[in-house]
Order: structure tokens, then C-alpha cells, then sequence
């Protein structure tokens, strides 16, 4: 089942790709599966634990998870703009490798649905990593942390589903998911430094990254490359010699800058 995801190349292309295809490759990704996994594992845990709980003990378990949920966003939000775009990871021979697979590869070729997706080697950790004590700390043990973990596995198995959407050659009826389609392509194919959520963008509301419409901002040299261009590769060329050859300055197929660029055919208007 698994073999298919270890091939490299356009093997999944989204842009070429209808819903239908995206629910069965999605559900076939081994990534998800070991979301699913370890959610159904650390929510029978949690309710094993919680058996006998006081009602402010089953209240505090139930905070674990609503802060855990409101948590997300901002969690992603410091992640995407400070590690994952910043530069100090390929200026590491040590970490460039781990650059290039978690965010690099997405942006050189935005529809390619095995780079979209994290390496279930750096996000299950990190997700334990951040969740374990937050849940601990507010759910008050064990039971607290054990729930804040389930949580936090299904809405990174939301996250990726709607990532894939945005990037899906599919139009959404609603006019909400339109609009958060529209704003990531814009992150994508015009201007890298805004628009850094994937289902909320409140956040980059309170912290200024936000743009409405392409219109608000030129269009960044660096949008497919994050700033690693053939001088930063001449300095620092591991990323490049694990690519394979020079950053690209558009994805496979892409019209160079000055056409029209999916975030502009998706109209990013005004400010919704």
C-alpha cells in the first residue's frame, strides 16, 4: 500500500487531481495513518485515565482540549514563519536535509501532495513534544496530556486535508473555504512573507502578515525558493546537492512571473 508514496516526482499532482482522487490518496497516506493511530491510542488512554476523575478533574480534561484547539493556530502560525521560512536551517550542512524536506520541496512544487505533507519523523514529535506538558499543565496529570495529544493528532489530519484542498484542482462551493483557498495560494505563488495559516488567518491578522489581495503587495522574487537562490547556493550548496541541481525560480510547468498565477486567478479580493 505504502510503495507508491516512496516514489519521487509528480506521482501526485494535484493540480491534476480531482476530490475524488484526493480522498483516496489521502486515505491511503501513510502519515495519516499513524495520525489515526496514535489519536485512537492516546484518547483510549485518556478515557482509561480519566475513569473516576471528580467533575472539576473531567472539567480540566475538557479545558486540555479546548486549549489545545485554540492553541493550534498561533502554534502554526510561530512554526511556519520562524522555522519553517527561516534561513538559518539550510545554512547547516546538519539540518539542511531536514529544511529541504519540510518546507523547501513545498514551496519549489506547491501541488506535489508527498512533499505537502511533513515527515511524520519531525511532526509526531513536535506535536508530543508541545502537547504532552501543555496537557499535563492544564489537565492536570496523565489524563489531561493523554487528551490534548488525541486532539492535537486529529486537527493535524484536519490541517492536512484542508492543505491539500487549497492546493486540489478543485474550486470549494463554500464560500469560506474559497476565501481560505484563495489567501494560501496567494502565500504560494505571489508573496511568501503573509498569509501564513492554513484554516485561520487571525493570526496573521494580529501580527501584520495578513493580505487580503495581491494587489496590496509586489510580488516576491523569492516566493518559490524562500530566499535560497543560486547565490545563497553558492554558500551554502547542500540543499541544492540534495535536490539535485540549482533552486528552481518556478515549479514544473509554472509560467514565469507577470502571467497570471493561480493566487490571482483565485481573485484574493478584498480583506473577507
Amino acid at each position: 500500500m505504502y510503495k507508491r508514496w516512496r516514489k519521487h516526482g509528480r506521482s501526485f499532482d494535484l493540480g491534476r487531481m480531482s476530490l475524488r482522487d484526493l480522498i483516496t490518496a489521502y486515505g491511503s497516506h501513510p502519515a495519516v495513518h499513524l495520525y489515526v493511530l496514535l489519536a485512537t491510542a492516546s484518547g483510549i488512554y485518556a478515557v482509561h485515565a480519566a475513569h473516576g476523575l471528580r467533575p472539576d478533574g473531567l472539567a480540566r480534561l475538557g479545558a486540555a482540549i479546548v486549549v489545545t484547539i485554540l492553541a493550534y493556530p498561533l502554534t502554526w502560525y510561530v512554526l511556519h514563519r520562524f522555522i519553517l521560512h527561516g534561513r538559518f536551517l539550510y545554512r547547516w550542512r546538519m539540518t539542511s536535509s531536514l529544511w529541504k524536506r519540510i518546507h523547501f520541496d513545498h514551496h519549489q512544487d506547491p501541488h506535489r501532495m508527498d512533499v505537502l505533507f511533513g515527515s511524520p519523523l519531525n511532526t509526531a514529535p513536535t506535536i508530543l513534544a508541545i502537547l504532552v506538558p501543555l496537557g499535563w499543565l492544564i489537565g492536570g496529570g496523565a489524563a489531561g496530556a493523554a487528551a490534548s495529544v488525541c486532539a492535537g493528532f486529529l486537527i493535524t489530519c484536519l490541517y492536512e486535508f484542508c492543505h491539500c484542498v487549497q492546493h486540489l484542482n478543485f474550486k470549494p462551493r463554500n464560500r469560506l473555504l474559497r476565501r481560505m483557498k484563495e489567501l494560501h495560494l496567494a502565500h504560494h505563488f505571489h508573496d511568501e512573507e503573509g498569509n501564513y495559516g492554513i484554516t485561520s488567518f487571525a493570526i496573521d491578522r494580529m501580527f501584520g502578515t495578513f493580505y487580503g489581495s495581491v494587489r496590496e503587495r509586489p510580488r516576491s522574487p523569492h516566493v518559490f525558493n524562500l530566499g535560497y537562490d543560486l547565490n545563497e547556493a553558492e554558500r551554502y550548496p547542500w540543499v541544492a546537492e540534495l535536490s539535485g541541481g540549482p533552486p528552481m525560480d518556478r515549479p514544473p510547468g509554472h509560467r514565469r512571473p507577470g502571467n497570471r498565477t493561480p493566487a490571482s486567478r483565485e481573485r484574493t479580493r478584498g480583506t473577507a
